[in-house]
């Protein structure tokens, strides 16, 4: 399959994800990491199933992402939320994806990540802002499966600055005790560890405003993706779950952040994007400092089986 572009460590390929991800090789791919469009109750400009269609939409996919993964690979999934339409209580889609992608495609849920978007509208209006009867949603979830409870993974590549506390702490030292929880509180407590181990709480924006590829899609006069995934969270996952070299997939890419960040961090990426919009601007992304291609690249795509 001829790539729409390709870079010095990626190649980014026009199409359905579904039909194009049955052409990657089984049991290549390191990392799939991906943002589809959300079963919100109002369609999006960039396609959205309905909540009541969305399992049944994304579990054929979910199957082929099962398949290209190595064993040791991990799938994160960002999906957000939405409401019930026309009453204000939450949709149980979300929770029945995920009780699907475990029970029926057998995934294993390593873990639940939340994404918290400080910069998210006040919504849905008109029972935040109108009748004044919820609050924000301001809280993404993102979801980490594996094909085995044992994946490929080291907190260790994201260990974050000490606070200002635990450095004391540590210049200062502890003694050992327990705490009325039950924890037991002993000397290696107040060892340097070179940092400290990161939450499952990413806070991170998605308003991007002068980047290459904001500044390259509005001097063409066309929309920037309205919903494009923020750096901050393909990057994290990727140092934490994949090494240099690796393989890493978006098959929703949109804007392609997480082929751009996975360049980067010195990984192979592969994105797919239905619209030819949004992927001929993506390389917008990757204009300055361009790398020359690689000809004897690996290719990733070959007949199922061959």
């Amino acid at each position: 399959m001829k790539p729409y572009y390709k870079t010095k460590s990626g190649r980014a390929y026009l199409g359905d994800c579904l039909e194009v991800l049955k052409q990657v090789q089984t049991e290549s791919v390191d990392l799939v990491v991906t943002s589809p469009p959300y079963a919100l109750h109002f369609k999006k400009e960039y396609g959205n199933a309905s909540q009541s269609e969305y399992v049944d939409w994304f579990l054929p996919i979910a199957l082929e992402i099962k398949r290209i993964m190595k064993p040791t690979a991990s799938f994160v999934l960002n999906i957000g939320g939405t409401w019930t339409p026309k009453i204000p209580t939450r949709s149980l889609y979300v929770y029945k994806l995920v009780l699907a992608l475990c029970e029926t495609a057998s995934f294993h849920l390593l873990q639940e990540f939340f994404w918290f978007n400080p910069a998210r509208m006040p919504a849905p209006a008109e029972w935040v802002n109108v009748r004044r009867i919820r609050v924000k949603d301001s809280v993404e979830y993102i979801f980490w499966f594996g094909k085995d409870p044992f994946v490929k993974a080291d907190n260790r590549r994201i260990l974050r600055e000490y606070s200002k506390d635990m450095q004391r702490l540590i210049k200062k030292g502890v003694k050992n005790t327990v705490r009325p929880s039950g924890h037991v509180i002993n000397e290696s407590f107040s060892a340097d560890k070179g940092g400290s181990i990161p939450p499952n709480i990413i806070i991170a924006g998605n308003n991007e405003s002068n980047s290459n590829y904001i500044q390259g899609t509005k001097a063409k006069g066309q929309k920037v993706h309205p919903a494009r995934f923020p750096g901050d969270i393909p990057r994290l996952f990727i140092e934490f779950l994949t090494n240099p070299g690796d393989v890493v997939l978006d098959p929703f890419a949109g804007s392609n952040t997480t082929g751009f960040i996975a360049e980067q961090l010195g990984r192979q990426w592969i994105a797919v994007e239905l619209s030819e919009e949004y992927l001929s601007n993506s390389q917008l992304r990757f204009k300055a400092g361009k790398q020359k291609q690689d000809s004897d690249e690996n290719d990733l795509f070959a007949a199922v089986g061959s």
